[in-house]
């Protein structure tokens, strides 16, 4: 038996030791329950699992340290009122939050922290990564890592374009659908059955082979696609709103519509909205990453992260994880807005934590 898995166990008890005296019955559960994992692995795979294990726990410390960090951070920084909401707020968040900032800060100073320009050419094709290149080279020779940066900027950038018009469609149709009701009610909700019911990928690359890839119009139609799910939710939470006494009561003061949604119904039905906000965006980067992996999406040589794992997958063959690396950054804001999302539901909803 070799000293790292005699000090690896050791490690494990002791802590689980130390979690269970001081009375931290999570930590312990956490620790010990780990501990059993990797005396399972370690029978079955040997040291080379155990060493997997430990870089994938120290990954875990990592990120749950930064998350703490920057949950501290923005505590320091914030309003007390908003200060006192972040305290309360999971690591999961903090972490969630802490991804949404740094792919803001990679898209935002892009041309800065990417070493090439996202089309230029500097090498052959496929070259390996070297102190130059940290990624290597895609299939034209150009650098994969300033690509995915840019990526950041174009992805991510147009997906939340689509989806800020898709909300402003679907949340004033459904507010005025609300206040009005009667027969603009009745079309509104016909109209986003209709758009509902047929499959969002069919439609966007029906209307995408039609009027041809350019981005406006995949902002367009990916809004389009959304706008309807907004109308819903923001209908179904308006529809609770109008029907209460101090909405009454501003109808007879003589209020009209827009002071209504405004005033009354607005700042009332905020905390739902923004959380569809997140979850809206998520089915929108997707469904953008959707289209430029099938080749209808962002074109070249504009860097998008669903194109670059559709240029490079060839290298999946030969062993590279090259273009895994775009797919798991979408995978990783995916999940991170996630993170933040919950939380606010969890906030909205009114729940509080045992």
């Amino acid at each position: 038996m070799s000293v790292f898995v005699i000090g690896y166990y050791a490690a494990l008890i002791c802590a689980s030791c130390l979690a269970a005296y001081f009375n931290y019955r999570k930590v312990f559960m956490m620790v010990f329950s780990l501990t059993l994992i990797s005396f399972v692995l370690g029978i079955i795979g040997g040291v080379p699992a155990l060493r997997n294990v430990t870089i994938a726990a120290g990954m875990l410390a990592l990120a749950a340290g930064v998350s703490y960090a920057f949950r501290e951070f923005l505590i320091q920084i914030a309003k007390p009122d908003l200060a006192k909401e972040l305290r309360t707020a999971p690591l999961t968040a903090s972490f969630g939050m802490f991804v949404v900032f740094t792919y803001a800060i990679a898209g935002i100073f892009a041309p800065w922290i990417a070493p090439y320009g996202e089309a230029e050419v500097i090498t052959s094709a496929f070259a390996p990564a070297d102190r130059d290149m940290l990624l290597g080279a895609d299939q034209l020779g150009r650098d994969v890592f300033s690509r995915l940066i840019y990526g950041a900027r174009n992805t991510v950038g147009i997906a939340l374009v689509a989806t800020i018009l898709a909300f402003i469609m679907g949340a004033l149709a459904g507010l005025l659908a609300a206040v009005k009701g009667g027969w603009f009610d009745q079309v509104m909700g016909r109209f986003a059955d209709v758009i509902m019911s047929i499959p969002s990928l069919i439609f966007a690359l029906l209307m995408l082979s039609i009027l041809g890839p350019k981005i406006w119009v995949i902002v367009i139609v990916v809004a389009i696609i959304y706008a309807p799910r907004v109308f819903r939710l923001t209908r179904a939470v308006a529809g609770n709103i109008v029907v209460m006494d101090y909405i009454e009561a501003a109808k007879l003061r003589g209020e009209g519509d827009w002071y209504l949604i405004r005033r009354e119904i607005l700042p009332n039905s905020t905390a739902p909205l923004i959380a569809e906000f997140g979850l809206e965006f998520c089915f929108v980067f997707l469904l953008i990453a959707g289209l430029s992996f099938l080749g209808l999406g962002i074109q070249p040589p504009t860097a998008d992260w669903g194109s670059m794992v559709r240029e490079n997958a060839t290298l999946i063959s030969f062993g590279d994880i090259t273009p895994l690396i775009p797919a798991a950054a979408i995978a990783l804001l995916t999940v991170s807005v996630n993170f933040v999302v919950d939380w606010m539901l969890f906030r909205s909803s009114g729940l509080k934590e045992q």
